[in-house]
């Protein structure tokens, strides 16, 4: 399998300046856009990607194969779609079913990390390091209920399922 994430600012002419470290040092232009083969790590770049806002998201899934033309093509076709998608994010692949059901899942995780607030990002960060609950309220200087209610309102638990349950359909939209 591979994966691939392109990603362009909201409005055309806006200047995107330099690759989203989301997409790492492989990331290349494609006219307004970045593009990069990320495989395993797609989640998490969309997950930075939603995170620092401002872009259009487009993932791509398609088999292994010689070079990164069918997957990155993929990317550019779902950044395209994303245009006119109300999270602004799309994905395409070689199985179209998997590739919706991927796309339903990551919106559903981006419309999520939208609505997290400033606090509730830091006490997931936290937690996303290996934190304790109780190491995280003693770093943000609060009580061990309100890392809860942070956590809570975060929708950390749905996060840690709906991230894996992505991956694998990412998995099969690759065919």
């Amino acid at each position: 399998m591979s994966l691939a994430v392109a990603c362009a600012p909201l409005t055309v002419g806006t200047p995107g300046g330099g690759p989203p470290t989301a997409l790492g040092s492989l990331a290349r232009p494609v006219g307004e856009a970045w593009v990069a083969v990320v495989d395993d790590v797609a989640v998490d770049a969309v997950v930075a990607l939603v995170r620092e806002g401002g872009r259009r998201i487009g993932v791509g899934a398609a088999p292994l194969g010689p070079g990164d033309g069918p997957v990155t093509l993929a990317a550019r076709r779902a950044l395209e779609a994303a245009r006119r998608r109300p999270a602004r994010l799309a994905v395409r692949g070689t199985d179209p079913v998997a590739a919706a059901d991927a796309q339903a899942v990551l919106t559903a995780l981006a419309v999520l990390l939208a609505r997290r607030s400033a606090a509730a990002w830091a006490a997931v960060d936290l937690l996303a390091t290996g934190a304790t609950r109780a190491a995280a309220a003693a770093a943000l200087g609060v009580s061990r209920q309100a890392v809860a209610q942070r956590l809570a309102a975060a929708s950390w638990d749905l996060e840690r399922e709906l991230r894996p349950a992505a991956a694998r359909l990412l998995d099969r939209a690759a065919g």
